[in-house]
């Protein structure tokens, strides 16, 4: 699994998360957000990526966080170059067995 910290906004208060994660997660087969933590840091406000191939493009995964009113855009060209590398470099590997 990757997790790269990103910045996530909440659209309708510009209200911004600078530790939000964004990943692939093998084992699921999907890209994953998490950000907006609540004050013990158990909750997230907005958690996507938790079903086996829930966002198999970033492009999907992002459609989801803006219908939820959250955006992650614009994410560094680092970081967009790694999540594709993982993408790509995981996705040609067999899933594990279980």
């Amino acid at each position: 699994m990757s997790r790269y910290t990103i910045t996530v906004t909440n659209i309708s208060s510009r209200h911004s998360d600078p530790d939000a994660v964004i990943g692939y997660d093998r084992p699921l087969q999907t890209f994953f957000l998490q950000a907006f933590p609540d004050e013990f840091g158990d909750d997230l406000a907005l958690w996507l990526g938790t079903e086996f191939r829930a966002f198999e493009t970033l492009c999907a995964l992002r459609a989801a966080a803006l219908s939820k009113g959250y955006d992650f855009m614009p994410i560094s060209s680092g970081t967009l170059w790694q999540l594709l590398d993982d993408f790509t470099r995981e996705a040609l590997r067999s899933p594990p067995d279980g």
